[in-house]
């Protein structure tokens, strides 16, 4: 049940300046904050108004409720019940906003109902009923005597609101001067802050404009890379192709005998054009990949005829002793349908690398296929030099060598790695690197391999 604090008509505009003065005081009485009050008391001058407009014979009650939880302020104007469509039609009025087209009292209706936790309008026993709550503070909802104090300073107020009518007035005028000049700095910093926002909006556009001329230049720059990556490989296949050849013409003795010393010689000529040979090869295999002219030629294959075919292919370039090159069992494993070529490419890059790394120890590899998500991994560890965590990204960025003791010995161009990261995306699939200093590394390449048997084929 609600304590009455206070009654007082609604019957001139000195009722609704009181109104908005008691309200006031009250807000104060019982703590509430000096935002709190003024929202309240802007809220009881609004809706008064309202009120008056509608009848001369309104009149507000303000109460304390105790008992709901949590415990709130009441403000009640009481009408007619002739007036309940007037009310009603100005709060239609405020939801619409629409402007100058909307009664007087719209918008302050419409203040009412924010600045309050509640606004309810209601048809009680004849009368049209306006009710405003405004939840009280944690520590006066606590506080039973707050209700008692409450009581005798409107009491007190409710006295004076004659005499002070014009008092008040003043009081509200200065308040709406210090809202207005409130109003008129948050609009020249609002001035401020759209110029500044303007400015970095031409800023960005520019900026945009920039890297678009940017990324065009980087676009033209990367296809004449690849062109020219293109045409250098084909013009040095033809020459390479040449020494390889008349290499082994001397090699095979066509011409006659060589002594130790040339034989020697020729096998440094045929060594150093084969592995040129090969970095053309894998220039021209990421040119093509990058200008989007390799094709995919997928077949059906087994693992197991793919490690045997790496072996033999592999032996050759086993160090003449300390290192092992294991292929574990993968019988298991069935067909799959998948690029055969590029899935060895990968893997003899792999390898190869593995076996220039590792003085003592062994270089494995292994194959698993998950036939649920039809993926096929391929893993390549060794037990090398290893590579330190700040270098593993930039293995696989094209012509970077990570600098280690076997450079000397074990060359490369860095294109291999590389190489393999992008066959192994054109497959449907991703490289990866585990690797600890001083205790090897393994490498993997996940792809897609589909099985024939599920009538499953791309």
């Amino acid at each position: 049940m609600a304590e009455t604090l206070h009654a007082m008509p609604i019957d001139s505009e000195f009722a609704v300046v009181a109104a908005r003065r008691l309200a006031r005081e009250l807000g104060e009485a019982l703590a509430f904050t000096a935002q709190d009050q003024t929202r309240i008391a802007t809220s009881v001058l609004e809706v008064a108004r309202t009120v008056l407009s509608a009848t001369p014979h309104g009149r507000a009650e303000f109460l304390l409720d105790e008992a709901s939880r949590p415990p709130g302020l009441l403000i009640r104007f009481v009408a007619p019940a002739t007036t309940l469509d007037h009310l009603s039609g100005q709060a239609a009025g405020a939801a619409r906003a629409t402007g100058a087209e909307e009664p007087a009292g719209a918008l302050g209706v419409l203040a009412a109902q924010r600045l309050m936790d509640a606004c309810l309008f209601e048809d009680a026993a004849g009368d049209a009923v306006v009710t405003l709550t405004k939840r009280l503070p944690e520590q006066v909802a606590r506080a039973s005597a707050a209700a008692v104090a409450a009581a005798a300073h409107a009491e007190g107020a409710a006295a004076s609101r004659t005499r002070d009518s014009f008092d008040e007035v003043q009081r509200q005028s200065r308040e709406l001067v210090n809202v207005l000049g409130d109003l008129r700095e948050r609009q020249e910093e609002l001035v401020r802050l759209t110029r500044e926002l303007e400015d970095t909006n031409r800023g960005v556009v520019a900026l945009y404009a920039e890297l678009d001329e940017r990324a065009d230049h980087l676009r033209r720059a990367d296809e004449a890379k690849s062109r020219f990556l293109s045409n250098m490989s084909h013009e040095f296949r033809s020459p390479l192709y040449s020494i390889r050849a008349l290499s082994k013409l001397l090699m095979d003795r066509v011409d006659g005998e060589l002594t130790d010393e040339q034989v020697k010689q020729v096998r440094f000529i045929r060594k150093a054009a084969e592995d040129l040979s090969e970095t053309v090869d894998d220039l021209l295999d990421i040119a093509k990949i990058e200008a989007g002219k390799i094709e995919l030629r997928p077949a059906e294959f087994e693992v197991a005829n793919l490690f045997s075919a790496l072996r033999g292919m592999l032996r050759p370039l086993l160090p003449a002793s300390g290192v092992d090159l294991l292929f574990d069992p993968c019988d298991d494993i069935p067909p799959v349908y998948a690029d055969e070529g590029k899935v060895s490419q990968i893997l003899r890059n792999f390898i190869s690398n593995a076996l220039k790394f590792t003085e003592q120890g062994e270089v494995r590899v292994r194959a698993q296929y998950d036939a649920a998500q039809q993926i096929l991994t391929f893993s390549v560890s060794d037990t090398g030099i290893g590579i330190a965590p700040e270098h593993q990204q930039s293995v696989f960025e094209e012509f970077e060598q990570v600098e280690n003791r076997l450079q000397t010995y074990a060359k490369g161009t860095g294109l291999g790695l590389p190489l393999c990261s992008k066959l192994c995306k054109l497959l449907g699939g991703t490289v990866g690197l585990e690797s600890e200093l001083g205790k090897g590394s393994t490498f993997t390449a996940t792809i897609q391999a589909y099985t024939p048997a599920k009538n499953n084929l791309p």
